[in-house]
């Protein structure tokens, strides 16, 4: 047997005893942990949304009937959005960040600043744990006070900075600002930084090259921590202690390798047994497991609730900014899909910039959509500057109007 799997009947045969919830799954596919050997037998078990949890949460107090330990093993309750109650077991290393910030270059004699949050929600606290379980010296700053984050940088060496891409430019810009000269002026070597839709990997690399210095990102939530985490290869490499499914957002369903779909995880750590956990996000499988379980994801693609369906396959906001990123002479461009008929139809509609050629951006656009997507664009409409609104949605559904 997949030793991920024998793990899992491990964790899993403690969870049904202790986590009603837990029980209640397993109960309703038929099955007992024992039985699950394999990915056929997982994908028995429905997937739990995020928005069944805080369901079950209000129902059942505080944890929803998924909490597996005693409260004394309980170290901390964060709370995220909606709320959310995440309880975190004491353990080492239990929400995985140490691989992450291994794999980034972090380690023993590194300083760190970290300006993630501390308060209520998980990311500062969790960070902090990560890097401290490397050994790494962790400045707990917490997000805000720009100046007072950049005196810091300077005079404690500084070597390491987790941060949102948008706050860790705003701390270079104001250090560059004194009249410092970057990266001569500083020691930070590692960027670890908060991903951004849009171009963020032209971004990043824009970044390393202008401060000579390493960046990386990982895929988390608060529920379950690293979910995967970048290593030097192409997407997200999943985290040893989770099962990664890419699953039909509706069925739940485990998907082909490399078709877009909701991220499905099973967690394979006590205490807090999340199993076929929906995330919402959307990616797709680079590399694939014997068992077809995901071994390396995508960039996220989108969430799921953002979507639309064409000709059976879903369309994702990312797959049309990843259009407008390979395509020199977009402005902004949307996807619009609809039926005027008994097809459904799809055209991209584009804000041009200043001296685009509308012919050469037009096949240009549709041979990178079909190179995205999978699907081929009927149309390709040029529409008038300030047409489409920056917060408007990259793909719109009107197959219903």
């Amino acid at each position: 047997m997949d030793a991920r799997y024998q793990r899992l009947a491990e964790v899993y045969a403690e969870a049904v005893i202790k986590a009603s919830a837990v029980r209640d799954l397993f109960a309703r596919a038929g099955l007992s942990p024992r039985d699950i050997n394999g990915v056929e037998q997982l994908s028995k078990l429905p997937v739990t949304k995020k928005e069944a949890l805080l369901a079950m949460q209000r129902e059942n107090p505080p944890f929803g009937g998924f909490l597996a330990a005693d409260m004394s093993q309980v170290a901390r309750i964060y709370c995220s959005p909606g709320p959310i109650l995440e309880p975190a077991v004491r353990g080492e290393d239990v929400h995985g960040f140490r691989h992450a910030f291994k794999a980034s270059g972090i380690g023993p004699g590194d300083i760190v600043l970290n300006t993630w949050s501390y308060h209520m929600v998980p990311a500062g606290l969790l960070f902090d744990e990560g890097l401290q379980a490397l050994g790494a010296t962790v400045i707990p700053s917490g997000v805000g006070n720009t100046e007072l984050q950049a005196q810091l940088i300077l005079e404690l060496g500084v070597t390491a900075i987790c941060a949102s891409t948008g706050f860790f430019v705003a701390l270079a810009e104001h250090i560059e600002s004194t009249g410092k000269k970057l990266p001569e002026d500083w020691k930070v070597k590692v960027a670890f930084l908060g991903g951004e839709f849009g171009d963020w990997m032209g971004k990043r690399r824009r970044l390393e090259e202008r401060y000579r210095l390493r960046t990386s990102s990982a895929y988390a939530t608060a529920d379950l921590g690293i979910i995967a985490f970048e290593d030097g290869g192409e997407g997200y490499l999943s985290h040893p202690d989770r099962i990664v499914q890419i699953c039909d957002p509706v069925s739940g369903q485990p998907l082909p390798a490399g078709e877009p779909g909701e991220i499905v995880v099973t967690q394979l750590y006590p205490g807090w047994p999340m199993i076929r956990f929906g995330t919402g996000d959307v990616a797709f499988a680079l590399e694939s497991f014997e068992d077809g379980t995901a071994r390396r994801i995508s960039a996220l693609q989108g969430r799921v609730g953002q979507a639309v369906k064409a000709r059976e396959i879903f369309v994702y906001p990312r797959q049309i900014e990843e259009v407008k990123i390979a395509v020199a002479g977009i402005q902004a461009i949307q996807c619009v899909v609809s039926r005027p008929a008994s097809r459904e139809e799809i055209a991209l509609e584009v804000e041009l910039a200043s001296g685009a050629d509308a012919e050469r951006v037009g096949a240009a656009a549709k041979e990178a959509f079909q190179r995205f997507s999978r699907l081929r664009a009927d149309h390709f409409r040029v529409v008038a500057a300030g047409s489409i609104k920056p917060d408007a949605p990259l793909v719109v559904d009107r197959k219903d109007v």
